[in-house]
């Protein structure tokens, strides 16, 4: 069967990860709503934005629409990642690589040698993709996730600034799919 001329089928958009702005809020809460329990609120969001310099906010967009976000905040030498979320309906397409990849590189930018972050005890994925990373498990907090009761497990990863890490987060983001890594 041909096809008509002019009549093509569209080219897969491209991830996009940029900071995130007030005009993303909307689609922010609308995967927050989708993958916690208890939802950070829009307010929470605008507040953690307004600290550009300690603090880095992205969404990730195929075109106009938003399919995740994150954040991390660093104080001195030492970054947290305060969030991170993927739309339920784009899970399993490394779009959670590529967020933790850019906030491991914000984190570094802003001085980081360690980070650190919390994981539900039962996301195994997310613990998964977290070890691909050199995050390791150093404790757990207790009943952390009041809305469930839910332990925390502590994970953390040193010397995020050496050149041996570079490499790591170099072969990370080199295995994502095309449309999916950095430009």
């Amino acid at each position: 069967m041909r096809r008509s001329l002019g009549i093509s089928e569209p080219e897969p958009a491209e991830l996009d990860v940029t900071r995130m702005r007030r005009r993303h809020l909307k689609a922010v809460m609308a995967i927050e709503r989708q993958v916690y329990p208890r939802p950070w609120s829009p307010s929470l969001f605008l507040s953690e934005m307004s600290e550009m310099n300690n603090r880095a906010y992205l969404v990730a967009r195929l075109g106009r629409d938003v399919v995740g976000y994150g954040g991390v905040i660093c104080y001195g030498d030492e970054a947290h990642v305060t969030t991170i979320a993927v739309d339920p309906a784009h899970h399993r397409r490394k779009i959670g690589t590529r967020l933790m990849f850019e906030l491991l590189s914000e984190a570094i930018a802003m001085g980081a040698r360690a980070v650190s972050l919390e994981v539900r005890m039962s996301n195994w994925g997310a613990q998964r993709m977290y070890g691909r990373f050199g995050f390791r498990p150093v404790g757990v907090r207790k009943g952390y996730y009041q809305e469930t009761g839910e332990d925390a497990l502590v994970m953390w990863v040193d010397d995020v600034h050496s050149r041996q890490y570079k490499r790591v987060l170099d072969d990370i983001i080199a295995d994502v799919p095309d449309g999916v890594g950095p430009a």
